[in-house]
């Protein structure tokens, strides 16, 4: 740790990385205090992340808690400790994306001939704010929607997308292409 000017104490990057480590192989020890801080660090990432794709709180919550199960209890397989945040990242992707596909209201993929070629993004300030976007993207379909939040919210490329979803990158492609260009057209005949 270091202190400021003003006697603040601050915490360098190293450090929180070898604290987090150290929790985590605690909690790869079975340390049940261990799992909760750990489980208060990413909770909230991680129920946002189930949110958006399930597009409900209290199956959200549901998924976000099996996903800690899981990932405390296949953690010491964990070889790599600093991939624990993407890893469980992904555990909850799964079990959101196999919790849709169980409840047959997922609506599925286009995957066809005709494809949307690749756009590169606007790099301009949209003029709607976060609630409108996130209200907007409500309302489109499941495979929009994944992939949209996917590659937008949870930084996933096309090709990971593709092996999460068991579809080709194209498709993800252009899946991400049309729902962009529906989600503009939903937020611009709001205006």
């Amino acid at each position: 740790m270091k202190t400021t000017s003003n006697n603040m104490q601050t915490t360098s990057p190293s450090s929180v990385q070898s604290i987090h480590a150290d929790m985590l192989k605690r909690c790869k020890s079975g340390d049940r205090h261990a799992q909760m801080q750990v489980y208060h660090l990413y909770y909230k990432a991680m129920y946002n992340t189930a949110l958006r794709i399930v597009k409900d709180r209290f199956e959200a919550e549901d998924l976000m808690q099996e996903s800690f199960l899981k990932a405390f209890n296949d953690l010491p397989s964990l070889q790599d400790l600093s991939t624990f945040t993407a890893w469980l990242k992904r555990i909850v992707v799964n079990k959101s994306i196999n919790s849709l596909r169980q409840k047959a209201t997922y609506d599925g993929f286009v995957d066809g001939l005709e494809t949307t070629p690749e756009i590169e993004p606007e790099k301009q300030d949209l003029p709607y704010s976060v609630q409108e976007i996130k209200a907007a993207m409500e309302t489109l379909s499941d495979g929009y929607r994944l992939v949209l939040s996917l590659y937008l919210f949870e930084g996933f490329d096309h090709e990971e997308i593709a092996e999460i979803l068991s579809i080709t990158s194209s498709t993800s492609r252009s899946q991400y292409n049309r729902g962009r260009n529906q989600l503009k057209q939903l937020l611009i005949s709001k205006n």
